[in-house]
């Protein structure tokens, strides 16, 4: 008997909208947590890109040309 009253009390929550719409709220969370740290990522790769196009700057070297991959094996 406590069985089949869980199971209707399980049943009656999943069919209402709160799950869903807490579903939804947790999913939207994950989204923007997820573009923070893309956002982050990024911001840390431009950084360090400037210091090492400084640091060539410093030594006298150039840098190469935007897309172009030492040794990528053919070429153009």
């Amino acid at each position: 008997m406590a069985g089949a009253a869980a199971y209707d009390g399980v049943k009656k929550v999943a069919k209402s909208n709160a799950v869903r719409q807490a579903t939804v709220t947790v999913t939207a969370w994950g989204l923007r947590g997820a573009r923070a740290a893309e956002a982050g990522a990024e911001k840390a790769r431009l950084v360090t890109a400037d210091v090492v196009s400084e640091a060539r700057a410093r030594i006298g070297e150039e840098a190469p040309a935007p897309g172009t991959a030492a040794g990528h094996g053919h070429e153009h």
